[in-house]
């Protein structure tokens, strides 16, 4: 009997994928003000699209929340390969926990929306966990091979120290404090080779003219 030929794969259509890339940034900053009390005809309407498109790619308002923490998160995963390929490595490392920074203030501006999940955010947190920690095990590795660092911790360590801080309570300047803790961290894993300000160049000496 011979087999029909598989049926192929149709590809969203520009003007969906751009929809779709409309709602979620629209929705992240109403869904971080109001949380659960966020409407979905105000994201609609904010985005310029009727709430028949919203649904369409979003059916529930858990989908949508969903939706906008996963694109966090990969938007943050992408980040490690970007800066792995644009900046030395001891940066790359450091620019992407700053980068990390802002996540978590994403995550704790959205711990409403997300709280309001009806199946919960275990599953959601797993799939998040596992592309964070491959994005730094990328970049530790690689600042690890350099000669850049020595690392004594497992790299998501210093993750958890950075989220220690984001949820430690203590007020609106975490973020900052966060920042200067990245450049702590950075330090304490430099191997002194790196940490080591170079010697200026000597000036040459003359040429003895005979």
């Amino acid at each position: 009997m011979k087999k029909e030929p598989p049926t192929p794969i149709r590809k969203p259509r520009a003007d969906a994928v751009r929809n779709r890339e409309r709602l979620l940034a629209i929705a992240k900053p109403i869904l971080e003000a109001k949380g659960p009390a966020a409407s979905l005809e105000e994201i609609a309407r904010a985005a310029g699209v009727g709430i028949g498109t919203l649904y369409r790619h979003f059916p529930t308002r858990d989908a949508l929340v969903e939706a906008v923490y996963r694109n966090e998160t990969e938007i943050l995963a992408a980040a490690a390969s970007r800066l792995a390929a644009t900046h030395a490595p001891v940066d790359a490392l450091r620019e992407w926990m700053l980068v990390f920074v802002d996540y978590l203030a994403t995550k704790r501006e959205m711990s409403a929306a997300l709280g309001s999940l009806s199946a919960g955010t275990s599953q959601l947190f797993a799939t998040s966990t596992e592309l964070i920690t491959g994005a730094i095990l990328l970049l530790t590795e690689r600042a690890q091979a350099s000669g850049d660092i020595h690392l004594t911790v497992q790299p998501i360590d210093l993750l958890i120290a950075l989220s220690g801080l984001a949820h430690a309570g203590i007020g609106t300047d975490w973020k900052g404090r966060a920042r200067q803790l990245v450049d702590i961290l950075i330090a304490g894993l430099r191997t002194p080779k790196a940490a080591a300000p170079r010697a200026p160049a000597r000036p040459a000496k003359p040429v003895r003219r005979t």
